[in-house]
């Protein structure tokens, strides 16, 4: 087996700049399983326990991933919003946040926040020449820091509409942390006419749901990761929701590129957007 704090092959490279390899990084094991090349061997060691436990694993991660692109075309395609604040972005993969938005409309300004070393490396190397779009080093746990945040304030208009998009990342706050407070705060700093973007993994009560939060939490990768789809409706609390709804994101307007439209698996996890009246 491959030395932890070495990549494993076609993996991330040797270890540096403050990357912690003693534990999975939540955005390199999405990388594994979304198939691409950002990752070490505990990264892998965790997320092939994933699929060893439930096989669904990796179409979990491209329908969040699908859902997230068709989200951010509604927004700018549809509503007509030209600037993003996109938390927990991961990893650059096809089709990044900026990619679609920029493509709609090329003045769309977008502010991804994360804070795994190899994602803020690998954002800033590919966006260096792209001046309406910036990465910035800040961490959910602490909304005001990411708004208030120079570069943030620099980019975005707070002045007018924008949206702010959670893919797949308050599953891994923990209840201690008030994730109803952490999404409360990014609320009250939205502008009239923004948007909402929320995805995570329900239904806890599921088998195979259970299984995957026990290897969540056994790799530190969080112990609340599946919610009750009542509870993270509550993250919409004062929105408006758009239709359809938070339901299964293989529902929420499926497209060409949804994988495995049928699976029951899809149950497992959901997404939806909201508006700020």
């Amino acid at each position: 087996m491959t030395n932890p704090s070495q990549a494993v092959t076609g993996g991330a490279g040797p270890a540096g700049g403050g990357i912690d390899t003693s534990v999975p990084s939540i955005a390199r094991v999405y990388d594994y399983l979304l198939g691409g090349k950002h990752y070490y061997e505990v990264d892998r060691v965790a997320s092939e326990a994933m699929i060893d436990a439930v096989p669904e694993t990796t179409l979990l991660a491209a329908a969040n991933r699908s859902f997230i692109r068709r989200a951010v075309r509604f927004i700018v395609g549809e509503s007509g919003i030209d600037q993003i604040l996109d938390i927990g972005s991961g990893l650059p993969t096809a089709g990044n946040v900026h990619e679609i938005a920029q493509e709609i409309n090329p003045r769309t300004r977008v502010v991804y926040v994360d804070k795994d070393p190899i994602v803020l490396a690998n954002g800033r190397a590919l966006l260096s020449a792209n001046e309406n779009t910036i990465v910035i080093t800040a961490d959910l746990r602490d909304p005001e820091a990411i708004f208030d945040d120079p570069e943030t304030q620099r980019l975005l208009d707070f002045d007018r509409p924008l949206a702010v998009m959670l893919g797949g990342i308050l599953m891994h706050i923990e209840d201690e942390e008030d994730p109803q407070g952490i999404v409360a705060t990014i609320r009250d700093r939205l502008p009239s006419g923004s948007y909402l973007v929320h995805s995570g993994c329900a239904d806890p009560g599921e088998p195979r749901a259970r299984e995957l939060n026990q290897i969540f939490y056994e790799y530190n990768m969080g112990s609340r990761c599946f919610r009750p789809t009542a509870e993270q409706a509550e993250f919409f609390a004062g929105l408006e929701l758009v239709e359809p709804g938070l339901v299964p994101c293989s529902q929420w307007r499926p497209s060409f590129d949804f994988p495995d439209p049928d699976n029951p698996a899809h149950a497992m996890v959901i997404g939806g957007i909201a508006r700020k009246p």
